[in-house]
């Protein structure tokens, strides 16, 4: 039976605009992501997505634009021509040709008018050799993307990464714990003085790590 791909889905509070273009088309626009930004603690590691990242994938897959990720509410296809994508120096871009004869789309125009939906989101799977670890200023695992597939862009009402909208890949979150195991393994345990609260809390904090490990 063929594996259905986990598709990890990320938020980011960019704008999102409407644009009149020629013959009253109106064209909804955002940015699905940003080079270099990073992601909050998505469950043990943050995420940055590297240039370029996506470049492929837009001339290769078949991607959709969603309203809030539901494939019910389609509102632009890039084989169809009525998704279009690109990458500039800020980060991958996407316009939607919208018809105001889907009512879902004249409910998602009036939630943009008013502000009521500003987040952009979209659904990727990072490609085999896609990413590389490292650490963070904050010695934190740092994940970056720089090869990604993407399945769809969407104007989404709630930014939760964590949320079962938001899925991060479970295989990234174990990778990272191991990172972590790996520094703490190594850190010598220190004595601390009763006086000392940083100490009394660097060993609450090894206590909790030691315990989620059982």
């Amino acid at each position: 039976m063929r594996k259905i791909p986990t598709i990890e889905r990320r938020v980011i509070p960019s704008e999102v605009e409407t644009r009149t273009k020629g013959e009253g088309r109106i064209v909804i626009a955002g940015y699905a992501y940003k080079f270099h930004a990073r992601s909050q603690n998505l469950g043990g590691f943050k995420e940055t997505i590297l240039e370029g990242a996506g470049k492929d994938s837009i001339e290769r897959d078949d991607i959709r634009a969603l309203k809030n990720h539901d494939a019910n509410l389609i509102l632009g296809r890039n084989r169809a021509g009525t998704l279009r994508l690109s990458e500039d120096s800020t980060g991958l871009e996407y316009e939607i040709d919208a018809d105001e004869r889907q009512s879902y789309v004249r409910d998602l125009l009036i939630s943009l008018e008013r502000g009521d939906v500003t987040q952009s989101s979209f659904g990727f799977q990072v490609m085999p050799n896609g990413e590389e670890w490292t650490r963070d200023e904050d010695d934190f695992p740092l994940r970056s993307i720089r090869a990604l597939s993407l399945f769809d862009v969407s104007p989404v009402t709630y930014p939760a990464y964590l949320s079962s909208e938001s899925k991060v890949d479970k295989r990234a979150i174990d990778y990272a714990a191991s990172l972590v195991s790996e520094v703490r393994q190594a850190e010598p345990i220190r004595i601390p003085h009763p006086d000392d609260r940083d100490n009394l809390r660097y060993l609450a904090e090894r206590a909790r790590i030691m315990k989620l490990r059982g």
